[in-house]
């Protein structure tokens, strides 16, 4: 009796294995984000983009999530695509100074007034071809922006530019900390999960952040006071994917790739984040915060003078190193109202 239970028990397994492999997927892709795994980037925009991926393959491709920077730190994300540490991820393109300038363009003041908005200005410009040269190491598949960026502050309250005098501010990209620089601050260099950690440890006096990295990041917890100035800036991203991943790929499943590529997904990641704003600002009127908004935002004739000059002087600066900085702040500029 043992031998044929035996024998039965091995087709058993055998033909176990033989199905697993038969729905095996063809490619395994692994995606890498510096955002919690249980934040509404990673659940709302990446993940989601994953499960499209694999639903419209068939399960043909398989996406390996790696968020919270468990596979590159935040500065990484685009080498790590590039070097095919991983296969595809979101990459902050000021988070590595001087290597996209034409990108953060979108950056300046008054380019984005939201994330949707913001997200429709960015991918036009790179539609359009004139951020090209800063991607031949990678394929993008689309582009985004968060929402407008505030300053928030564990103490003072800033209603002026006088009151950034001497505050140690975290700021995320180069750009911005001109901006802050000029308004008086003190700018500290550091990607946002690094920022509750200085804040805790009063490191930092603020940080300059959209609403939607207040709630993700937790920093609603440790900063009570909060300063709105209307299309002070925003940051750009960009989901990359590894070039000869996608070239190894057949026809049918780069279709996939590309029919998840674009506006369509800009502009979903663009309303996740305006989504998120909304939650982060209600959550700290929740927590009873002290929230100024400066009235006419950038325009306000405390602020425009010195948000003006910064804006020249980064434009100037890519313009003697060759880059057409005017021409696409001009062309981001018609963007933003024809995105409207």
């Amino acid at each position: 009796m043992k031998k044929p239970l035996l024998t039965a028990a091995l087709s058993l397994t055998l033909g176990l294995l033989i199905q697993g492999h038969a729905h095996a997927a063809d490619y395994t892709l692994r995606f890498s984000h510096q955002f919690p795994a249980v934040s509404g980037p990673h659940k709302a925009l990446a993940q989601k983009w994953a499960d499209t991926i694999e639903a419209e393959s068939d399960g043909r491709i398989e996406v390996d999530m790696y968020p919270s920077s468990t596979l590159a730190k935040p500065p990484a994300q685009y080498d790590a695509v590039k070097n095919r540490i991983a296969d595809v991820a979101i990459a902050i393109q000021g988070y590595t100074a001087n290597r996209f300038p034409l990108t953060q363009i979108v950056e300046l003041p008054g380019i984005a007034h939201n994330a949707t908005h913001g997200s429709c200005v960015l991918e036009g410009l790179y539609e359009e071809g004139l951020l090209d040269s800063e991607y031949k190491d990678t394929k993008p598949l689309f582009m985004f922006t968060h929402g407008p960026g505030h300053i928030h502050t564990t103490e003072k309250l800033v209603k002026e530019p006088a009151d950034l005098q001497g505050l140690r501010i975290r700021r995320p990209t180069a750009v911005v900390a001109k901006l802050l620089e000029g308004l008086g601050a003190q700018p500290v260099g550091m990607p946002a999960p690094e920022a509750y950690q200085s804040v805790q440890r009063g490191v930092i006096d603020g940080v300059s952040l959209p609403w939607e990295g207040q709630l993700v990041f937790r920093i609603n917890e440790l900063t009570p006071k909060h300063t709105e100035v209307g299309g002070l800036y925003t940051l750009s991203f960009t989901v990359v994917m590894n070039k000869s991943v996608y070239n190894g790929m057949p026809a049918d499943l780069q279709a996939v790739i590309d029919r998840n590529s674009g506006t369509t997904w800009s502009q979903k990641a663009g309303q996740v984040f305006d989504d998120l704003d909304q939650k982060g600002r209600e959550q700290a009127v929740s927590l009873g915060h002290e929230i100024y908004t400066v009235e006419g935002g950038i325009d306000n004739p405390e602020w425009k003078p010195v948000l003006d000059k910064a804006t020249e002087e980064y434009l100037a600066e890519l313009e003697a190193k060759g880059l057409p900085a005017n021409e696409v702040y001009l062309r981001a500029q018609e963007l933003a109202i024809s995105c409207h």
